[in-house]
């Protein structure tokens, strides 16, 4: 049985050791050999007829893998192509950079692992994140997640960092989508530049645990509902001083005030307001005010940038003019006169109370921000109304200077009414009387109308962009306050 396997395998592979003298074996396996050695020469020998042939045919099909069959029929079997993974050459060799697909909602992509690498710390970067996505079955990554806002994803890592949203997706998404794939904080910052928004400054928090707790509740109201309690208290002490300055100067409640015109004395003033209820409102105003600002400069993390502050330089403002007051009105009697001007300077003062309310007030926020990047226009439109003021009033000066009850003696004097004119107010104070003095008029209410609506569009959209911001941060702090509490859910 043996035997006969041994003569059809000599005839199936056209075993004839005398061909094949250099470098093969001219014996016969031997009738007694076991049959591990005898399919092993028979594998030997048919790996050195497989040389031969490939010797012989070189590159030519008939070389490649051909066997002969009962000397007649041809069975070609391809050998492994050079080049290939599956190539003698390139065995064992493993592929570092290959072909990642994703799949995002039924749309696929394709990129290099190298590509996907350049952020390692993202969710599609780092390899162990993204297996919990891979799909065997398919052989890719799955996200069912927002298609269009992928490509822009992708596109971040071929770029190496450019950050750039497609106009159909909104804002909320994008940042959704971004958070989601872990594509960190700088990313995050080139993001806002992307879309023109001021780059983010880093919040400085006191270190102290107590002092922390004590600057979220004065600084940050969303912060708790104490911080909320605390800002609502705040805005109604500003409000409430802020009435009972304008309510305090109304004659019928002033009448108890003597002052001696003369020499500006104030007699028994200080006892008469101990008696006043403006007094008592403005003096437990001024408490708020006081306790509010010394917590606030404790618990403030930088005191160089605290004392800095326009804002708080302003609630400085608004409580130094009290006690002052206090000062001047026990120690100076001897002065009244110089007492008097300088209390009055101090009452105007606490009318920038009124500024403390820009502190809880986005509406105010936006304004200032809209005044600040207007800064450009404003000049122009300041240098453009100082030409036409002069050019204006020289021309109705000369105009009305035959006419012997004008008003308009003079250039300067003229100002006036080329200002009101140009503004559209028209007191009507100043008039010209001559027939020249009213064309020059006519001009001058002309180009003041097209000079103010010069820059007004500037300013507008300048508004409507910072204001867009804002409604546009609001709902990005809400979504990102959805995504933290679903991740303490998960």
């Amino acid at each position: 049985m043996i035997d006969g396997l041994i003569r059809r395998l000599e005839q199936v592979l056209n075993v004839h050791p005398e061909k094949y003298q250099n470098g093969c074996s001219s014996q016969r396996p031997s009738r007694q050999s076991s049959p591990d050695q005898l399919l092993t020469s028979i594998r030997s020998r048919s790996a050195d007829f497989g040389r031969a042939a490939e010797m012989a045919g070189g590159n030519s099909e008939e070389g490649k893998g051909m066997l002969l069959r009962n000397g007649d029929d041809k069975v070609r079997h391809p050998s492994p192509q050079r080049g290939t993974p599956d190539s003698s050459s390139t065995q064992g060799h493993q592929f570092i950079d290959q072909i990642v697909t994703i799949n995002v909602s039924g749309m696929r992509f394709q990129t290099f692992e190298s590509t996907l690498a350049r952020y390692p710390h993202s969710l599609l970067g780092d390899p162990t994140k993204r297996q919990h996505y891979f799909v065997p079955d398919t052989n890719e990554y799955f996200f069912d997640r927002h298609r269009t806002t992928f490509e822009s994803i992708l596109y971040i890592y071929q770029s190496g960092g450019r950050v750039k949203r497609p106009e159909i997706v909104p804002i909320d998404i994008f940042l959704r989508e971004m958070r989601f794939y872990e594509m960190g904080d700088e990313l995050l910052e080139e993001f806002w530049i992307a879309e023109g928004y001021e780059k983010p400054k880093e919040v400085m928090m006191p270190t102290n645990k107590t002092q922390r707790k004590i600057w979220e509740l004065m600084e940050y109201p969303d912060s708790s509902l104490s911080a909320r309690i605390i800002a609502f208290i705040s805005i109604f002490v500003i409000a409430l001083s802020i009435i009972s300055f304008c309510w305090e100067t109304v004659p019928s409640d002033n009448d108890d005030k003597v002052i001696n015109m003369t020499t500006g004395e104030l007699i028994d003033e200080l006892d008469e307001k101990h008696y006043s209820p403006f007094f008592w409102i403005e003096l437990m105003c001024i408490l708020w005010f006081t306790i509010e600002l010394i917590l606030r400069f404790i618990s403030c993390p930088c005191k160089v940038t605290f004392v800095t502050s326009i804002l708080n330089i302003i609630d400085f403002v608004a409580i130094a003019p009290f006690f002052v007051n206090f000062f001047l009105a026990d120690t100076n009697k001897s002065n009244s006169s110089m007492s008097f001007a300088v209390l009055r300077v101090l009452r105007l003062v606490r009318v920038f109370r009124v500024f403390k309310l820009s502190r809880h007030s986005v509406g105010l926020q936006i304004l200032g921000k809209t005044f600040r990047s207007s800064v450009q226009e404003f000049c122009l439109l300041i240098f453009f109304m100082a030409i036409a003021l002069v050019l204006f009033a020289s021309g109705m000066y000369f105009a009305e200077q035959g006419e012997p009850n004008s008003k308009f003696t003079s250039i300067p004097a003229s100002f006036w009414f080329v200002l009101v004119t140009m503004t559209t107010v028209g007191y009507g104070d100043l008039v010209p009387l001559s027939p020249f003095g009213k064309v020059v008029g006519s001009m001058c209410a002309l180009i003041g109308v097209l000079t103010l609506a010069l820059p007004v569009p500037i300013i507008v959209a300048n508004f409507k962009h910072f204001y867009r911001q804002e409604n546009r941060l609001a709902s990005m702090k809400s979504t990102t306050k959805g995504d933290h509490e679903d991740d303490d859910v998960a």
